[in-house]
């Protein structure tokens, strides 16, 4: 990833660490500042936000009354100032700040060789009127007793080095190359009360939300923390990054383990190693496009307004040197975006989706009193799925599963390996069957609209789909049930479904369940619910290629039209869905990330070849998603026109189509083939 990239899609390289250092040796925590510095610095950091008291240690009890300590602790900053006009890194750093006869417990912020803001703890309360004393002052917490509240500052300047600088917890820091980038600062307690300040910092238009802390370790604690910092950046649609003191800091009755993370939108990114006396530090690349478009589509965000205002200090931070320690992007993408790749997480996200499939279908037979359904099985993964939700969702209400009209339509493209499988699922699991062969119907239907049956066309494909459909929709009608739709998430994205035929049921079940999920459930289902013969059957459809079958097999009766093979593999197709519909990210950005996720699986032009096709068939196929049939939104991703996705069915798709194809010519820059 080069540095453009980056600005031009949005990352900022976030840092955070927890220094070795002893407690009132200023000189020593200076040296050791630095060297991180200068790690982050060589790493491309645009930002290193290191612990509460950092400059001093925070365990310096009395000490700090002592004015040889404070005044040391200013001359450590004025020597980190000139230290960063050699490097192109932000420093954020804790330390004792006097103003007006008080002593403040600040965050400094240190930029291209300049102080250029110093925020003192504080509590934001709702009201105006702030009380004098509230730093923490409990159990092991004795900061009244040495330091004064951002209140009590007695102006919106501190002098330091001759120079005025801006003060108060008022501010917020925005970066001038990018100006997406608004940075707010509280220090420790200010994040474990009840009204944060970050969270009206971020109302007010923080993106990036920072936090020194000194924090000591309990049992426990870390999970806490992990929790709070997780919860606060997915509340406030921002960045978080936690600074804790390290071991260095344990003294008398206190541990401190050195615990720093960053979350983003309720991720956690990256985390430091605990109890280590030796520097610690991590960094993650903030998508600040991401938190951008999550705030845009948030009314209640935009609706949202802060207590108070806020001055803005702008920086302009030097551009790190491009070098290839910055070309990887650090953070983790996932390749499979709906599937957990942790098989604990994925089998709990599975059986979580099938219950709300399951649940909503229920619904659904509850309120229209239907004890009927008809399904088309097919021996593919979708019907699969689909009757394994519909036997759930009867054995839940307690009706017989001989209302399951279980229907084989076998046609010109059948083979018997899917055919066979379907059959046999309907006998295991005990509803009731039909096998209707559509040959002779559709040779009709070819015969009154004079089509050749040689010509293995679209024709000759959806004659098949549709008569299959129209056979549901009758039988339902003779049972008096429903029909439940197998179409999936990925299906519809792309429009692979007949207009009409199985575009069309009484109830999609399916229809928030993407196609790399669906082969997880079904297998899920296998492993978790059934055994012997049912299981090996469900496991030999979750090996089976996925096709519709409207054409023969081969000479070897094997499936000859494998759905991947036109349309492009659905892993990639998945992951398109995901960044431009969850995150609406544009076209290139779309391309770099997959090219950064699917190294060594595609080489960039399958990724843009397949990218186009999406973007052709997501555009022109919107018309089917404008009358899709209801379906329960299982995910963060759904496209029902009632719900999460309205567009209109003649949207042009030039305009990404340009950008993509402007970005083809960039292909040496979006490397990593």
């Amino acid at each position: 990833m080069t540095l453009n990239q980056r600005l031009k899609f949005g990352y900022y390289r976030l840092a955070v660490a927890s220094v070795a250092h002893r407690v009132a040796d200023v000189d020593y925590n200076i040296e050791q500042i630095k060297q991180v510095l200068r790690n982050g610095h060589s790493s491309g950091c645009d930002c290193l936000v290191f612990p509460e008291l950092a400059v001093t240690g925070y365990t310096c009890g009395d000490l700090f009354f002592q004015s040889l300590l404070i005044d040391k602790a200013q001359q450590g900053l004025i020597e980190l100032a000139k230290f960063s006009a050699e490097l192109s890194t932000l420093l954020v750093v804790g330390a004792p700040i006097a103003q007006g006869g008080r002593l403040f417990n600040c965050a400094v912020l240190i930029a291209d060789g300049e102080i250029v803001g110093i925020v003192p703890k504080n509590f934001l309360p709702n009201t105006q009127e702030v009380p004098k004393n509230f730093l923490p002052n409990t159990q092991e917490f004795y900061e009244e007793r040495w330091f004064s509240a951002a209140p009590d500052r007695s102006a919106d300047e501190v002098v330091i080095g001759g120079q005025p600088i801006p003060f108060g917890d008022d501010l917020l820091f925005q970066d001038l190359q990018r100006p997406e980038c608004v940075i707010g600062v509280e220090i420790c307690e200010d994040g474990w009360v009840a009204n944060p300040p970050s969270g009206q910092m971020a109302v007010a238009g923080a993106t990036v939300l920072l936090n020194l802390s000194a924090s000591p370790e309990l049992l426990g604690k870390q999970q806490y923390r992990q929790q709070l910092v997780r919860s606060q950046s997915a509340r406030c649609l921002a960045a978080y990054a936690y600074a804790s003191a390290g071991a260095g800091e344990s003294s008398t009755d206190l541990v401190f383990s050195g615990h720093s993370l960053i979350a983003e939108n309720g991720t956690i990114l990256c985390e430091t190693e605990r109890f280590s006396f030796d520097s610690q530090w991590a960094c993650a690349d903030i998508d600040l496009n991401r938190l951008m478009n999550e705030r845009h589509k948030n009314n209640s965000f935009a609706a949202s307004r802060a207590a108070g205002d806020y001055r803005v200090v702008e920086i302009s931070n030097a551009l790190p040197v491009a070098t290839e320690e910055h070309r990887d992007l650090k953070r983790h993408l996932d390749r499979h975006p709906f599937v957990p790749s942790n098989s604990a997480e994925r089998n709990l996200h599975c059986e979580e989706v099938f219950a709300l499939q399951t649940t909503a279908l229920a619904r659904r037979l509850k309120h229209i009193g239907t004890k009927n359904v008809v399904i088309g099985l097919s021996g593919g993964l979708d019907s699969t799925l689909a009757l394994l939700v519909v036997i759930k969702a009867f054995d839940l209400l307690q009706l017989d599963r001989k209302g399951i009209e279980g229907v084989t339509l076998p046609g010109f493209g059948t083979t018997q390996r899917t055919r066979g499988n379907a059959e046999k699922l309907i006998e295991l699991l005990g509803t009731s069957s039909r096998v209707i062969s559509i040959d002779a119907a559709v040779r009709q239907h070819f015969s009154d609209i004079g089509h050749d049956e040689t010509q293995h066309d679209i024709t000759y494909e959806n004659c098949q789909a549709r008569e299959r459909t129209q056979l549901l929709m009758d039988i339902a009608n003779q049972v008096g049930g429903i029909v439940i739709g197998t179409g999936d998430l990925s299906e519809l994205a792309l429009g692979w479904c007949t207009y009409n035929a199985d575009h069309m049921s009484m109830y999609g079940v399916n229809c928030g369940v993407p196609k790399t999920l669906v082969r997880y459930l079904v297998s899920w289902c296998a492993e978790s619910a059934y055994c012997g013969e049912t299981r090996t059957v469900l496991e030999d459809v979750c090996a089976t290629p996925v096709s519709p079958e409207l054409l023969p097999p081969d000479a070897a009766g094997q499936i000859s039209q494998v759905t991947e093979d036109h349309v492009g593999p659905y892993e990639l197709h998945d992951f398109f869905l995901f960044q431009v519909v969850r995150h609406q990210f544009a076209p290139q950005k779309v391309y770099f990330l997959a090219q950064q996720t699917f190294i060594g699986v595609y080489d960039s032009a399958t990724i843009l070849r397949w990218l186009k096709v999406f973007y052709q068939r997501f555009f022109s196929q919107q018309f089917k998603r404008s009358c899709l049939p209801d379906g329960p939104k299982v995910g963060s991703v759904a496209l029902s026109p009632r719900g999460d996705w309205r567009m209109p069915s003649d949207a042009c798709v030039s305009l990404w189509l340009k950008e993509l194809e402007h970005g083809e010519l960039k292909q040496g820059e979006l490397n990593h083939d």
